[in-house]
């Protein structure tokens, strides 16, 4: 139940003709303290509810427990969440040895691009797509919790 992942800004919109896969998403939290988060996500036709625990110093690692639910549970839900839903296109794409799920947020959200990958170790080594810009793992202001309530066209 341990997530390992490491986010970076995107330079450029490359990555869509790459992709073998497209979703909406629309998220929101339930709670979104940095030590414990609990997210409502609707993703295409599926609902999910994750909870998600504090990172690790590097901001690559931290608990996460996720379940599929449905639609019918997952919008009530979404109604109770705090302010501040996201909105976003996720698009999935294999390089390498990897996939990375580069999502390309809209809203108040709008212009801001970032691609995650998800490891097996913090210090794996990945090849990385020319369209990857700075990495952004430890920067808090890039996860979506803050985002919610922080809008990347408010900075």
């Amino acid at each position: 139940m341990l997530e390992i992942e490491r986010k970076f800004l995107v330079t450029s919109d490359a990555f869509i003709a790459q992709a073998f896969a497209k979703n909406q998403i629309a998220q929101g939290y339930l709670n979104s303290h940095p030590e414990r988060t609990v997210r409502v996500r609707i993703k295409g036709e599926s609902g999910f509810l994750t909870i998600k625990g504090k990172g690790d110093a590097s901001g690559t690692t931290r608990f996460e427990w996720e379940t599929e639910i449905s639609l019918t549970e997952a919008r009530p839900l979404l109604a109770l969440c705090e302010r501040g839903v996201i909105q976003k296109t996720r698009y999935e794409v294999q390089w390498g040895k990897h996939n990375f799920e580069v999502d390309v947020f809209s809203g108040e959200n709008q212009g801001l691009i970032i691609a995650e990958i998800e490891l097996s170790a913090a210090d794996e080594v990945f090849e990385k797509p020319h369209w990857l810009g700075n990495e952004v793992t430890n920067d808090a202001r890039y996860y979506n919790a803050y985002l919610s309530q922080n809008p990347y066209n408010a900075w």
